[in-house]
């Protein structure tokens, strides 16, 4: 099972060594497909550094263009049998690895979410995230007919043959949504796992601000009713 790992990456220059290391030191991967959207400070010379060292693969976007539109590249231009989207602020473990890929190795899911609300250790802030969080879950759960606890997790694992098909509009963080939308509407194996959670808060950098949080809600209902 051949594991190629998405990191869509806006101006993270403090964090990008670090986050790759750890994924290296997985020993689980076997390519790492980098998407950087546009950085302006110093990431893109860093990851010039890296590329074609040790699995990695990098595509420098022009401009900047949102999230989503970075990790739908990343998934496009993925050679894997299985993918893996990683963050690059250092928020999600990926010595979470081998539990997200354990019910796709034994032939349970064909989609694994990372659970932040799983009971797995975490950092204790950002209260009223977590409240917008369950909220669009909930949400989630009751248009579509399904007992996620994340539906906005950026821990999302997926065989290839998920996407096979899929067209993705989202541009920005309403990535999550879509994603999420369209592989309930197709009725795939979707497994949940409780991870490591270690969230930044917005002096730290964090980007996803209270807009995307309606444009989640806009997401999830139109694709509840279009295909």
């Amino acid at each position: 099972m051949k594991l190629s790992v998405i990191i869509p990456v806006f101006n993270e220059a403090a964090s990008i060594r670090e986050i790759i290391d750890r994924v290296l030191a997985t020993e689980l991967v076997q390519e790492i497909v980098i998407v950087d959207d546009g950085s302006s400070d110093g990431t893109r010379d860093l990851l010039s550094e890296m590329d074609g060292q040790d699995g990695i693969r990098v595509i420098l976007q022009e401009r900047n263009q949102g999230k989503g539109v970075a990790v739908w590249k990343g998934i496009q231009s993925a050679i894997g049998d299985v993918l893996l989207i990683q963050d690059a602020d250092l928020e999600y473990d990926p010595r979470d690895y081998p539990l997200l890929l354990k019910p796709i190795r034994e032939g349970l899911a064909d989609v694994v979410y990372g659970s932040r609300f799983l009971g797995g250790p975490h950092r204790v802030v950002m209260y009223w995230h977590m409240v917008a969080n369950k909220m669009l879950t909930f949400m989630t759960n009751i248009l579509y007919n399904t007992i996620l606890t994340d539906m906005e997790t950026g821990y999302k694992v997926f065989k290839r043959n998920v996407i096979e098909g899929m067209t993705i509009h989202a541009r920005r963080f309403d990535f999550e949504p879509e994603f999420t939308a369209k592989i309930l509407k197709r009725n795939f194996r979707i497994f949940e796992v409780p991870i490591t959670f270690n969230p930044r808060d917005y002096s730290e950098g964090k980007k996803i601000k209270l807009k995307d949080a309606f444009e989640a809600v806009w997401t999830l209902l139109k694709y509840r009713f279009i295909d």
